[in-house]
């Protein structure tokens, strides 16, 4: 890294911290340094993942910043692990969405794509996305990310390109692409073509209106329910069962169609539930798939009577130009006038609607390219079952995914709009033939021709987004990135596009790569606001991270967000829980302002930990130690809440409210072996502190890094702390905990007779036995200190005093002589209520105990535990019990 070095930007420390300053220094300053470039570690491991790429239609929302900051997370962690790190980046071009978006922005200027022509209207599209890709880095930046921005990719690159085109073209020659004619959901706002995945469907308060249709030259009638009466003129025939009584008789038969007196025939289909409405079923191929199919296997025509912007067209007769929901109103009125509309009927039902414009979809008879999915999805589902496929977290994702794969249908690939890969067809004038080609078409290989015509749709986004883990990396060409940095290790995505985007690569990279394209996939859920509610416009519900960023800084943003779940579920968006993030990056600043206020001109080589280390400090490296081995193995685990858990913890209670307030007996003291350990020991945990939080405040934990005593350029790219033995001390964990506990107690008595700690009072303590004595006698400075007595005994045959509050504790009861301030009826008071405490404990891990089932399952350490806290808690009983009886005389 001899080319990158550089020296950090020199500022004192602040009295308090800026983010704003903080965010926009170091990110220039990593940035600089090509700090996040992978590659530059060629003997270490490689640790892959790329961004699913935002659309680039807009602003990144709170749901973005979820992702990406999980993804950070990893990349972090495992580049200060060693790894040779690569995060790429990119965008999406998101043909729907985004031509979408350009075509509104030119209707308010009063033009449409036509006015301008296909190639015209690109260079707009064009213009939209560098503007909208730009924006997005600045947010990328903002919120920290760790992307390797030398290797940044674009759907629409020359590069992915060429990998769509390969990709068509192999698919095409296998015979897996094909080009015909099937009912499509069909958008008529964006007219064009949309797969399943891309429809909605809501609960719409409708109708169904039953119609009667005549039989040819007879009194009868058959009667059919719709809730689309205007496809009725696209009806090319009813059909029935053909086992029911009611119709047998007029199977073969003519029907004619009201209105508009087409004559149509009856057929027998098994489709036809006997016992469902009717038992008569109108067939309009055009506009339905299971009508679509019943025309199939009878050969009946395909009338359709709509154009692609959902106005009715020619084959509608005298409702030709009107929109579709006008026609069904005046087809209505007209049924009615005729005498052929019995009934409507008040009817909810599911409705398709648009994910991209919000139009009702229209099942819609269309020319489109398809890919035959069986054959692809057989082999990711076999791949999955034999434990060769990818590794869902949590799990229960990998059944949802199976799921859809096993029910795929063919996926309709082309969308007739002029922003995306355009389908690689062409059509030959001269001679009627088709070419399928890697390179554009010139002269036709059939007959010479000269006068080709390219096909004017493209494919769907999803195509190429299928692609992205290996076309990022240089695919269909073996780069030396493919080569190192393929499969990756992790996707990170939310549960809603596991069928767009997550079984599309899964089975694409084993179709073109021969390998799963990823090891684990990461599912998160959504960010909702407070209430629970899925954020949207419409609500006015929805909140911009920037704005969380400019309130609370990146760091507060990133910690709440990716420690406020668990995998899976969902996330509730609260800013009074960022603004419990912005405190505690506070506490954390605070903390280290006065450690480094003592550390002096103390350096990296200064830090000593050979010497003899006390009680606390003893504590608190075995505290770092245990934080340290459970932080590595939750973020192995992708466990971020309860990561953020322990740091949390660790931090504000272990660190802060503990040692750092036990260092100060040391620091102020005059011993300056022991000075000089206590700031080892501050100087150690607070840098491996920093690096355990770095992954999840990159900001604050550089700027507090490059103030302590260091080496080497960044946090970014210090080692990752790991579990050390030699700071194992059970015994002195056992020895802190006893302490606390009496500074606790002596603290919470004060504070239940309104007696302020910078009063002093005498303190008796009565250890339950030696191992107790030495304990406090050992750490006695610390008891008097941190509860400011006046007087301290502590004896094992100590006299237990008539007036006094009392406390009891695992190891001494405590005893505060409060002549004067202390009611002997209120202590009775509060002693029986803590009784009643204790009698409930005992007896609760009494029946847990005596329960067989709990015992035949539970692990032996867990019955231990239990044991343990049994004996414990009537130990107190007992001494709380005594102490009754003394005070009651």
């Amino acid at each position: 890294m001899e080319e990158t070095k550089q020296a950090a930007p020199e500022t004192a420390m602040p009295t308090t911290y800026d983010p704003k300053e903080a965010e926009k220094k170091w990110y220039d300053y990593w940035l600089k340094g090509q700090y996040f470039k992978a590659g530059q570690r060629q003997d270490a491991k490689p640790y892959t993942m790329v961004i699913p790429p935002p659309n680039v239609t807009g602003m990144l929302h709170i749901g973005h910043a979820l992702d990406f900051t999980l993804q950070d997370i990893m990349a972090r962690t495992k580049r200060m692990q060693g790894y040779d790190a690569l995060w790429l980046p990119g965008s999406d071009h998101a043909g729907i969405a985004t031509q979408t978006k350009v075509e509104q922005k030119l209707r308010e200027e009063g033009v449409t794509r036509y006015d301008l022509g296909r190639e015209k209207f690109l260079e707009k599209v064009w213009e939209w996305k560098e503007h909208y890709a730009e924006t997005i880095r600045e947010q990328w930046a903002k919120m920290g990310f760790s992307l390797d921005y030398s290797r940044e990719r674009f759907t629409l690159d020359e590069g992915l390109s060429k990998a769509v085109r390969e990709v068509f073209v192999r698919l095409y020659e296998k015979g897996l692409i094909y080009r015909g004619k099937y009912i499509i959901n069909w958008d008529p706002a964006a007219r064009t073509a949309l797969s399943d995945i891309e429809v909605e469907y809501k609960e719409v308060q409708g109708a169904l209106y039953h119609l009667k249709y005549p039989v040819k030259d007879s009194e009868e009638f058959i009667v059919v329910a719709t809730t689309r009466p205007e496809t009725m003129l696209g009806d090319t025939a009813v059909a029935v069962h053909p086992e029911d009584e009611r119709y047998k008789h007029l199977i073969g038969k003519t029907l004619v169609l009201p209105i508009i007196g087409r004559e149509i025939p009856i057929v027998g289909d098994e489709y036809v539930e006997k016992d469902f409405g009717s038992g008569a079923v109108k067939i309009t191929p055009a506009h339905d798939p299971n009508d679509f199919e019943v025309g199939r296997r009878h050969d009946l025509p395909q009338v359709l009577v709509m154009d692609e912007s959902g106005k009715m067209n020619e084959n509608a007769g005298k409702y030709q130009g009107m929109d579709r929901f006008d026609c069904r109103k005046q087809i209505v009125a007209d049924m009615k006038e005729l005498g052929v509309l019995i009934k409507i009927e008040e009817h909810v039902h599911q409705v398709g609607h648009s994910e991209r414009s919000g139009a009702v979809v229209e099942p819609y008879l269309s020319t489109q390219w398809f890919v035959k999915m069986k054959p692809l999805a057989e082999r990711a589902i076999e791949a999955q079952k034999s434990g060769q496929g990818a590794n869902f977290v949590p799990d229960r994702f990998e059944k949802i995914y199976l799921h859809w794969i096993e029910n795929i249908r063919d996926w309709c690939i082309s969308r007739q709009l002029w922003w995306g890969h355009r389908i690689p067809a062409w059509y030959c004038g001269d001679c009627g033939e088709m070419i399928v080609s890697r390179e554009d078409a010139s002269v036709c290989p059939h007959c010479g021709g000269t006068h080709l015509s390219q096909d004017n749709d493209v494919l769907d986004t999803w195509f190429s987004s299928a692609l992205w883990p290996f076309s990022t990396l240089g695919w269909p060409e073996q780069t030396e990135d493919l080569k190192r940095y393929y499969p990756t290790a992790l996707l990170v995505t939310g549960y809603d596009i596991i069928y767009f985007w997550v079984a599309r690569m899964i089975f694409s990279g084993l179709e073109y790569t021969n390998q799963i394209p990823f090891k684990d996939v990461l599912i998160h859920g959504l960010v909702r606001d407070a209430e629970g509610r899925k954020m949207s416009k419409s609500l006015g519900n929805g909140v911009d991270p920037l704005e969380v960023i400019e309130k609370y800084g990146a760091d507060a943003m990133r910690f709440m967000i990716s420690t406020g779940s668990t995998p899976g579920q969902d996330l509730r968006f609260r800013w009074e829980k960022v603004e419990q993030a912005r405190n505690f990056a506070n506490k954390i600043w605070n903390a280290s302002r006065f450690v480094l206020m003592n550390l002096g001109d103390f350096k990296a080589s200064d830090i000593d930990l050979s010497g003899e280390l006390g009680t606390a400090d003893r504590w608190i490296l075995h505290r770092l130690n245990e934080t340290v081995r459970e932080v590595t193995r939750l973020i192995d685990a992708y466990e971020f809440g309860e990561t953020g858990r322990l740091l949390y913890n660790f931090i504000w209670d272990d660190l802060c409210d503990w040692y750092i307030e036990f260092s100060k007996l040391s620091l102020y003291g005059s011993d300056e072996a022991a000075k000089k350990t206590t700031k080892s020991v501050l100087a150690y945990v607070l840098d491996r502190t920093q690096r355990l939080i770095h992954p999840f405040m990159p900001f604050i934990s550089e700027e507090i890094w490059q103030h302590l005593p260091h080496e080497g350029e960044t946090i970014t790219l210090a080692a990752w702390p790991t579990f050390e033995a030699r700071f194992e001390a059970a015994d002195a964990v056992r020895e802190m905990e006893l302490l606390m506990d009496i500074i606790r107690t002596v603290r919470n008595i004060r504070a239940e007779v309104n007696v302020p700690m910078s009063k002093k009072v005498e303190l008796l303590v009565k250890p339950a036995g030696e191992e107790a004595l030495a304990i406090l006698k050992r750490n006695e400075e610390y008891v008097r200190r941190f509860s400011n007595t006046s007087a301290l005994s502590i004896e094992l045959g100590l006299v237990t005093p008539e007036k006094a509050m009392t406390g009891i504790v695992t190891g001494a009861e405590l005893f505060l002589p409060l002549a004067g301030l202390i009611d002997i009826a209120q202590e009775i008071a509060r002693l029986e209520k803590e009784l009643t405490t204790l009698h409930g404990e005992v007896d609760r891990i009494e029946k847990k105990l005596a329960n067989q089932g709990f015992v035949a399952k539970a692990p032996a350490k867990v019955i231990d535990e239990e044991k343990a806290k049994l004996a414990d808690y009537a130990d107190k009983r007992d001494k709380v019990s005594a102490r009754l009886a003394e005070l009651r005389g």
